[in-house]
């Protein structure tokens, strides 16, 4: 697991280093011949929790990045909450996703690439739990860029 002190709990230096650990998994993803979506969650400064697609692997439409990473940072914590914590993925959450952060209660949400077509955003009334906080774009063209190639490597063979 990975620490790291930041004096401000929401700059975006920070931001931007715990979006290239999620970028880690999504190259993992990448590697693996799965669409390259990583996730990381954070409490506290630390990664509790790590995931990218597996719905490939595991012949499941539901094992998306976030949802690896909610089950590893559950279960780090022993609690099925994640209050205080900070979910960072590579690509807008779907619906899916957005609605299981929901119930997790996560505090905040910060992706890279938007998704207009399935992500969550493009609903008129939002899926987050009242309290979570949601930032998009970090590191948009470095997590765009990557989605693109694995698509564009897809068509070509």
């Amino acid at each position: 697991m990975k620490y790291i002190n930041f004096e401000n709990d929401f700059l975006p230096a920070k931001d931007e280093f715990f979006m290239q650990e999620a970028l880690k998994e999504a190259n993992l993803a990448y590697e693996a011949d799965e669409i390259p979506i990583g996730a990381v969650i954070v409490a506290n400064g630390r990664i509790i929790g790590r995931g990218h697609n597996l719905t490939e692997r595991l012949n499941d439409v539901t094992a998306h990045a976030e949802m690896q990473a909610f089950t590893a940072a559950t279960n780090f914590l022993g609690a099925k909450y994640l209050v205080n914590c900070t979910l960072y993925v590579t690509l807008e959450p779907c619906v899916m996703c957005a609605g299981a952060s929901y119930w997790t209660q996560i505090s905040r949400i910060v992706f890279g690439a938007y998704d207009p077509q399935r992500g969550f955003k493009r609903l008129q009334s939002s899926v987050l739990h009242p309290k979570t906080v949601c930032i998009g774009g970090v590191l948009d063209n470095q997590c765009s860029q990557l989605i693109k190639n694995f698509f564009i490597k897809k068509r070509k063979s």
